[in-house]
């Protein structure tokens, strides 16, 4: 898959850690071959975490991240440590940088410990060996290297090469599991005014994917066109997999021994956090007047006048609860930290995000005792089909109690 094929939540996210002036900057810009950092002698010159996505050989489509120091001092330098922290939550694989004639120090060691804590892989990159006597033979997680000189920059490389395929889990499928060789899936996609024009949605893109990969059939049409498509097949559909706006028309037109699911539900399992979604959901009946609900999506783009997460959303759950309710939303990376005054969080399916974030997300919830689930899951919860819609997905573990 090539660099514009792939999309960012699917990539590999390599971060850069450390301390200022321990060359951050300079590693990064010998291993992308790119001054894509500002490198100076002054500490603290990289004020922002830096992104950049590209194709590294030979690990192919990744984000690079380059850090602000982790010592960086003064109230302003404390929100510049708080932005890195926040990095970890999508961080793939963590390369902390620091320096080939010294022991870690305090910083540094805190830095692995949140590695450890977070279960992020990492590598020690020991950079200004060019400044050593002798260069030390490279460990199974330290590297030796110059930034300055290139040495080491190739060894680097490989061993994050090789670290990533550790990392990787077994293939998740997003459908290919519910279906066979030759099956008929339908994909109900709407076209409105929040479409993006010449594309299809990533959930879309990821589903008609599997289902070619898995050899069997997709069919992609509108809703307005679903009763026409049906008719005109010479045989059943195995699956119908419908846009989550559409959800309560599609039903209506699908025969019930027809499997029919949402691409926002099959993203939540995509996402791993399918189980603890449809839980959260079942706060939407416990909801009273006032109750706060926050509303997060994983990426940014101009509302429209019907948009699902500030309109059609919150007037489906004023009308299902028949209660006055208080929303609160955020966008891109802006989670809230602090989510105990929420609730319930109805998150979207998190396309634009990495497995990580959108893990990070659900765990903090759970953990501060919040109900999370996500916009399919809610929008069928509200119209009556959530037993239908999971029921694809629930059934391929005979162990799964029914929700």
């Amino acid at each position: 898959m090539s660099l514009n094929d792939t999309p960012v939540g699917e990539r590999l996210n390599i971060a850069f850690f450390g301390c200022r002036n321990a060359g951050k900057s300079s590693l990064v810009n010998a291993i992308t071959n790119q001054d894509l950092s500002v490198v100076s002698s002054i500490k603290g010159t990289t004020t922002d975490p830096v992104r950049k996505s590209m194709e590294l050989l030979p690990l192919g489509p990744v984000i690079i991240i380059d850090t602000p120091g982790f010592d960086d001092e003064g109230d302003l330098g404390e929100k510049r440590i708080e932005k890195t922290r926040k990095i970890l939550n999508s961080c793939d694989i963590a390369i902390l940088v620091t320096e080939a004639d010294r022991d870690l120090n305090q910083k540094e060691e805190e830095l692995i410990s949140l590695f450890k804590e977070k279960n992020i892989p990492y590598i020690i990159a020991k950079n200004k060996v060019d400044k050593v006597d002798k260069v030390p033979q490279n460990e199974d997680n330290i590297a030796y290297v110059s930034a300055t000189e290139k040495i080491g920059i190739e060894d680097l490389k490989n061993t994050i090469g090789k670290l990533s395929n550790k990392t990787k889990q077994d293939e998740v499928k997003f459908v290919g599991d519910l279906i066979k060789k030759n099956d008929l899936a339908i994909l109900v996609t709407p076209i409105d005014s929040a479409a993006p024009k010449g594309r299809m949605i990533m959930p879309q893109q990821l589903a008609i994917r599997d289902i070619i990969d898995s050899n069997a059939i997709a069919v992609v049409t509108k809703e307005t066109e679903l009763e026409e498509t049906l008719k005109s097949l010479n045989k059943e559909p195995a699956i119908v997999i419908t846009d989550s706006q559409v959800f309560e028309k599609v039903n209506k037109i699908v025969p019930e021994h027809i499997k029919l699911t949402s691409f926002s539900i099959l993203m939540a399992r995509y996402k791993g956090f399918l189980k603890v979604a449809v839980e959260g959901a079942k706060k939407i009946e416990q909801l009273e007047n006032n109750s706060k609900i926050l509303i997060s999506e994983g990426c940014t783009h101009h509302r429209q006048c019907d948009d699902i997460g500030t309109v059609k959303l919150p007037n489906w759950l004023k009308k299902y609860t028949n209660k006055d309710l208080d929303f609160e939303w955020s966008s891109g990376t802006s989670f809230p930290e602090d989510l105990k005054k929420y609730d319930l969080i109805i998150h979207c399916g998190g396309c634009m995000l990495n497995p990580n974030e959108m893990k990070s997300r659900m765990e903090s919830a759970v953990k501060q005792g919040v109900p999370f689930t996500n916009y399919g899951i809610t929008i069928a919860k509200i119209h009556g089909i959530l037993e239908r819609s999971i029921a694809p997905i629930f059934s391929i573990d005979n162990n799964q109690k029914k929700i």
